[in-house]
C-alpha cells in the first residue's frame, strides 16, 4: 500500500470514528491499523486534516475522498475493513452506519457495500 493509499485508508477510519467524537477504543484501533500499515505519518496526516475544522471534517473529507483515483474494488475493500475495524470495538452507531453509506454512496459503492457487510 502506498502512501497515499495509507492516507485514505487510515482517513476512512478516522473520519468514521471521530464522527461523533473519538473514545479510548476508537483511539486503539486507529493506533493499531496505522502500526500494521506502518502507517504512523499518515494517521498524522488523517488527523491534522480533521483537526483543521472539526465541525466540517466529514464534509472536508467527502469532498477529498470523491477526487481521489482508486479501483472501485480497492475503495470498497477500505470501506468494508473500515466496518470491520468498527465493529472490532463490538458496535456501530447509526451514525457511523449512516456515515459509512454516505461515504459508499459517494463513491457508488452502496449496495456493494451493504452485500458485503450482509455476507
Amino acid at each position: 500500500m502506498s502512501s497515499e493509499e495509507k492516507k485514505i485508508f487510515l482517513l476512512l477510519q478516522s473520519i468514521i470514528f471521530q464522527y461523533h467524537g473519538l473514545d479510548d477504543a476508537e483511539q486503539q484501533l486507529l493506533q493499531q491499523s496505522a502500526q500494521e500499515l506502518q502507517g504512523l505519518a499518515e494517521l498524522g496526516w488523517a488527523q491534522e486534516f480533521i483537526g483543521e475544522d472539526y465541525l466540517t471534517a466529514f464534509d472536508r473529507a467527502r469532498v477529498f475522498l470523491q477526487s481521489i483515483d482508486l479501483p472501485a474494488d480497492t475503495k470498497l475493500e477500505y470501506l468494508y475493513r473500515v466496518w470491520q475495524s468498527n465493529n472490532a470495538k463490538g458496535y456501530i452507531t447509526e451514525m457511523e452506519a449512516t456515515a459509512m453509506l454516505r461515504l459508499a454512496r459517494d463513491w457508488k459503492l452502496e449496495g456493494e457495500l451493504v452485500k458485503r457487510v450482509r455476507g
